[in-house]
């Protein structure tokens, strides 16, 4: 199932799915109809700068959303936050979505709306979302700083277009859930939802505003298309370092601006984004107790298993020993 928007803004997604699907809303729930399997939308609506669809579905076949720059113009911020351990997929110009969550990692996408999107939510898993749309001046007096790093500026700021991704905490997935069993029939709900959903965006900018202040480089579709690509390049083997300039030519960009923009991006360095997710990994494995740290560490990559240990270790408090013991 394919379904299709575009970014204006008088835009409402549950109108609209509920049009293409032929289902009713009523009080600003759309049930999914029995045929596409079963769940809801929710939107709620906590001013005209600020409202929140929340996702709760489990779908016969395959969903793709795809979003398109309508070139009206749209003050509004969208942000998302993915949390399901089945890989949703994303893309940013019309091709097949690149598979972004990797085992436990959940993705919040924070995007100005003038960029293309296209994201493929698999069938027959139960899919948990919520998209915030915020505007860029209800957002500023929302957070109330004095002072702003460049992340949060750009965000906050006017015309500008930007895309942020970020790994969600427990915190947040414990806000989600909380919101997703909130009984809407309690008088109210509407307030603890609102107090929920601004939780969520300040643990969110909590973690935003730790990034390193950095002079922000305008990204467009193709740009964020080729960062995804590169992102998935990186993963795609944790055994082998990556290699700047071979990412460079996959990028078609140099290798300046693969740095920039990758780093504005995702919050890290090339090599740094490597290496947390190797740790990940290496963490993820050995949980699993089928494979011996030194099993673990060279199929890493690591040649020294001292050298496994220490980084694990700076990682993550305890030695890989240790951590596959503990519960």
């Amino acid at each position: 199932m394919i379904f299709n928007l575009s970014a204006t803004p008088d835009f409402d997604f549950l109108t609209q799915f509920a049009h293409y699907v032929g289902s009713p809303v009523h009080n600003n729930v759309m049930a999914i109809p029995e045929h596409l399997g079963k769940g809801y939308i929710r939107k709620l609506c906590f001013g005209q700068a600020f409202k929140m669809t929340l996702h709760q579905y489990t779908l016969q076949e395959d969903l793709i959303i795809k979003r398109n720059a309508s070139g009206q113009g749209n003050e509004l911020i969208t942000i998302f936050f993915y949390s399901n351990e089945q890989s949703l997929g994303i893309a940013f110009d019309n091709s097949l979505p690149v598979l972004f969550s990797q085992q436990d990692d959940s993705a919040i996408q924070v995007t100005s709306n003038d960029l293309n999107s296209t994201i493929r939510f698999p069938a027959h898993y139960h899919i948990h979302y919520m998209v915030i749309a915020v505007s860029a001046a209800y957002l500023n007096t929302l957070l109330a700083l004095n002072s702003a790093n460049s992340v949060i500026q750009t965000i906050t700021g006017s015309g500008n277009s930007f895309l942020f991704f970020e790994s969600m905490t427990a915190e947040m997935k414990l806000s989600l859930k909380h919101i997703a069993s909130v009984d809407m029939n309690d008088n109210l709900s509407h307030f603890y939802m609102q107090i929920k959903v601004q939780e969520l965006i300040y643990l969110l900018f909590r973690q935003l505003a730790s990034r390193e202040s950095i002079l922000h480089q305008s990204i467009n579709s193709a740009d964020a298309e080729r960062l995804l690509h590169i992102r998935s390049e990186v993963l795609s083997d944790l055994s082998v370092p990556p290699v700047l300039s071979e990412l460079a030519q996959v990028a078609a960009m140099s290798e300046t601006k693969l740095k920039q923009l990758f780093k504005q991006t995702f919050g890290d360095t090339i090599y740094s984004y490597y290496q947390q997710a190797r740790m990940q990994e290496a963490a993820f494995l050995l949980r699993q107790g089928k494979r011996s740290v030194a099993e673990v560490g060279y199929e890493l990559g690591f040649s020294n298993l001292s050298h496994f240990s220490r980084l694990f270790e700076k990682h993550y408090g305890l030695n890989p020993k240790r951590f596959s013991t503990q519960g």
